[in-house]
């Protein structure tokens, strides 16, 4: 059956301006790291986009070396956006990256033209895309200078193969750098993407405050902390979790008593709010006007639909925000 979007996707959704943009992005974007690689039950990676895209969510999300296997992540949405998306691609807003390993030699990883120019076109090819929205250089190149990097995204975008240009995890220093050098050349950077949550605010020691300063919008991946603030960990670790079934990114080493003390707190704050300890951090999150949206992933549809639910209330009192900053501290 030819999938059919919902006629009210826009209606529950927020939009934020991107920085100084023309681009306006869902307040949620729906991020393809984990649950699109060959491993992953297809027919459910392809119920998660039309689940995120139903309740309003434009802006999806890869990297190169999503899946795994590298790249199939990619080739995966190629494919669902055949099926499903290829009427709605101007509604769309897709992304991918390129900046960790990727295949072998010296040429697939890093921030050098050959490297960059490459993985897009390799890119492109998986999603069957002639463009794509946004090109993000994945994290910076110690090794290659900053000019060559940055004139690699300007080139991209003067081919046509990208619209506007992203950063990823770069510090406030390489990042102002980075701006003033894309500015030059003339395609001004349009987002920056850090690790952001609750328990990870390296971007509060000046990033945000940059941001504001340039015009260019933030989009916080991780905002849940790989889990750890979600009422999941409450009760011990689940057998379907990711720390039981993974562990590269969250294992048990994470879940030191110190840490699970506080996210006891946090969940006590937020069920006085009336929220759910997701909900919480997610709106924790988007109360700050310069978050243009946020990254958030998902292994069931429900679990995108319960994610929305925390733009039902992001607004806190200072006396929230105070308990907050103690409770993490």
């Amino acid at each position: 059956m030819t999938y059919q979007a919902s006629n009210t996707r826009y209606q529950g959704m927020e939009y934020r301006r991107c920085g100084n943009s023309g681009i306006k992005l869902s307040a949620f974007s729906i991020g393809l790291w984990h649950n699109f690689g060959y491993v992953n039950n297809f027919e459910n990676s392809r119920n998660l986009l039309k689940t995120a895209f139903d309740n309003g969510i434009t802006h999806f999300d890869l990297a190169n070396n999503y899946g795994p296997p590298y790249g199939s992540a990619e080739a995966n949405f190629g494919r669902i956006l055949d099926l499903d998306f290829r009427s709605y691609r101007d509604e769309l807003i897709i992304s991918t990256k390129a900046g960790y390993d990727m295949w072998e030699g010296p040429y697939g990883n890093w921030g050098s033209k050959k490297y960059l120019v490459s993985s897009l076109d390799q890119s492109l090819k998986r999603m069957k895309l002639d463009y794509v929205d946004i090109f993000y250089h994945h994290r910076p190149d110690p090794e290659t200078p900053l000019e060559e990097t940055m004139a690699a995204l300007d080139l991209i975008v003067r081919q046509g193969k990208a619209l506007y240009i992203g950063l990823s995890n770069y510090q406030v220093a390489e990042a102002e750098q980075a701006f003033n050098i894309l500015k030059r050349l003339g395609t001004p950077c349009l987002i920056h993407q850090p690790k952001y949550s609750m328990f990870e605010r390296w971007v509060e020691g000046g990033l945000l405050d940059l941001l504001e300063r340039e015009g260019v919008g933030c989009i916080p991946f991780s905002p849940l902390a790989q889990g750890l603030l979600t009422d999941k960990y409450l009760h011990g670790i689940p057998e379907d979790s990711r720390v039981a079934t993974s562990g590269k990114f969250l294992n048990e080493s994470h879940l030191t008593p110190d840490k699970l003390e506080k996210v006891v707190k946090l969940n006590d704050l937020a069920q006085q709010r009336g929220q759910k300890l997701a909900h919480m951090a997610l709106a924790w999150l988007l109360r700050d006007k310069r978050v243009t949206s946020v990254l958030i992933g998902s292994s069931k549809p429900e679990q995108i639909v319960d994610s929305i639910a925390a733009l039902q209330n992001t607004s806190f009192s200072e006396e929230e925000l105070t308990k907050i900053n103690a409770i993490v501290s």
